[in-house]
């Protein structure tokens, strides 16, 4: 078994990178580009839509595991069915752009798939609905903060090692393959964009990092505050973000450049360096989670509201730095 898992994860890095190259000449033929402009943080005219390659891998690999382990096949087919209508609506999206609340509901369709799951294996009714809840909050924010390079996807790959260092046995390789998938398409988005990840791949990422968060909130004793931890970075900067738009009016639905990383560029700040200060920021964040992954449930939730209460001022400083 070893031998196999040597060949096979490899193989997934090999297989998203070939499909990114792939998805580039499509858009390129197709004239799929995000042009630059008022709400977006790039200067020229870029290919999108390569994050269908993620999306493509991670079907590639929930079929070979529903072959080798009959016994998860319905699990695996069910998550697999809700990635597709993430990723398919977004695939949508990126070719033609439609309404948010059409994009909503299927998002909430999805969740309600990997929420299905939870309670199929939990009977907890409080932790199924905190399931959908996030799954749909967690596929849109991943969309809201794919806006510079690398940003979305390297912290998914982020995600995929703490999940991987918490899931028991073979459960870990969840997060090793959604790690190397995105290993794969990192470098045509980072450190120079050759392609964007489009609404395909930011929303469909959301959803398999939702869906780890999920399996470990069944498989493992680990508090639901302390999973959270792995994405302070994103849940502090969209969460608090959404929250000043709201509260100051503004139409939050609508595409901005408002979020921390945002302001950062258009203060001057490379792409490269914030996607590289927040990737260190998430590695102090998986430092923190894994190291308190054994700790009573009450000391579990503890350092996790420490620790996001930490990230939350820290975010409010440079915040209000940039208005300076």
């Amino acid at each position: 078994m070893p031998s196999v898992w040597m060949i096979g994860l490899p193989a997934v890095l090999a297989v998203a990178a070939a499909l990114t190259w792939c998805a580039r000449h499509y858009a390129l033929r197709r004239n799929l580009l995000d042009q630059p402009g008022e709400r977006r943080s790039h200067g020229v005219a870029t290919p999108r839509g390569g994050g269908i390659a993620i999306v493509l891998t991670l079907l590639l690999a929930i079929a070979v595991a529903a072959v080798a382990a009959p016994a998860a096949r319905v699990p695996l087919l069910v998550f697999g069915l809700g990635l597709v209508l993430v990723a398919g609506i977004g695939w949508w999206d990126d070719h033609r752009p439609l309404p948010a609340v059409r994009r909503l509901l299927v998002h909430l369709v999805a969740a309600a798939l990997l929420a299905g799951l939870v309670w199929q294996a939990t009977g907890n009714p409080w932790q199924t609905l905190l399931a959908l809840l996030f799954t749909t909050s967690l596929i849109n924010i991943w969309n809201f903060m794919d806006g510079i390079n690398g940003i979305a996807t390297s912290q998914a790959i982020l995600a995929g090692v703490a999940f991987a260092l918490v899931l028991p046995g073979p459960l870990a390789l969840a997060g090793i393959v959604l790690a190397l998938a995105c290993l794969g398409f990192l470098p045509f988005n980072f450190p120079r964009a050759r392609i964007f990840m489009g609404d395909v791949g930011s929303g469909a990422l959301g959803y398999a990092v939702a869906g780890l968060v999920c399996l470990a909130s069944v498989a493992t004793t680990v508090s639901w505050l302390l999973l959270l931890v792995p994405l302070t970075a994103f849940l502090v900067d969209a969460g608090f973000t959404l929250l000043s738009r709201i509260l100051s009016g503004q139409r939050w639905m609508e595409a901005h450049t408002q979020h921390l990383y945002q302001r950062a560029v258009k203060g001057g700040a490379g792409h490269t360096s914030i996607t590289g200060m927040y990737f260190v920021f998430g590695l102090f964040s998986i430092t923190v989670f894994n190291a308190c992954k054994n700790l009573q449930p009450r000391w579990e939730a503890a350092v996790a509201l420490a620790w996001i209460l930490l990230a939350t001022g820290l975010w409010l400083l440079l915040r209000k730095g940039m208005r300076n």
